[in-house]
């Protein structure tokens, strides 16, 4: 799967093209965006995500939104991205980190971190890529027992920086500043 220069340089629209289906999918996840997460799969993909079939893009939409919806926050980062085209399809094995802010019965929060891999099988109808299969593979996860209280601030009191200001944390849609400073709905 050793590419040219120059096999790189014709593929270069479509691997920005699969790239941009992989970061919406993310933003959709954690902004709670369905329209955006919706836009990176064809609507008869399936997503096999650990735990779950989905045989539809809205049957995982319907399945794994209240389930984020049950989380405080959430933020996924996407590594290494592998990209083997061969025609109207290709193949996708994508790392990516998730850090989740959990809450538990008592109010009390804790931390989970995931590392794992998006093996993609996508497709381009009309000159547009999306997730046509999907099947998702942990490498390992931690779960930390407690929380940092993210919205109290940074180094507070420590290390000389004095009191410090709460952050702004990010939100879900349509209330996260993204939506307003980037023109709003993002999911075309």
């Amino acid at each position: 799967m050793i590419r040219t220069v120059e096999e790189v340089a014709k593929e270069f629209a479509d691997r920005e093209c699969i790239r941009d289906c992989l970061y919406r999918y993310c933003r959709g996840i954690d902004r709670l965006d369905t329209e955006l997460i919706l836009s990176a799969y064809w609507p008869d993909a399936t997503d096999e995500h650990g735990n779950f079939l989905a045989n539809s893009a809205q049957e995982f939409v319907d399945h794994a939104v209240p389930i984020i919806e049950s989380m405080d926050l959430t933020t996924h980062f996407l590594g290494n991205i592998l990209i083997d085209i061969r025609g109207e399809e290709a193949w996708v094995e994508s790392y990516i980190q998730a850090f989740h802010r959990m809450s538990r019965e008592d109010g009390s929060r804790y931390d989970h971190m995931s590392s794992s891999r998006f093996i993609d099988r996508m497709e381009r109808r009309a000159g547009e890529w999306r997730i046509k299969r999907r099947v998702v593979v942990r490498d390992w996860f931690r779960e930390f027992p407690d929380s940092s209280e993210w919205d109290k601030g940074q180094l507070p009191g420590k290390l000389g920086y004095g009191k410090a200001e709460p952050l702004s944390l990010g939100l879900r849609k349509p209330d996260d500043p993204s939506y307003a400073l980037m023109g709003g709905d993002r999911s075309r």
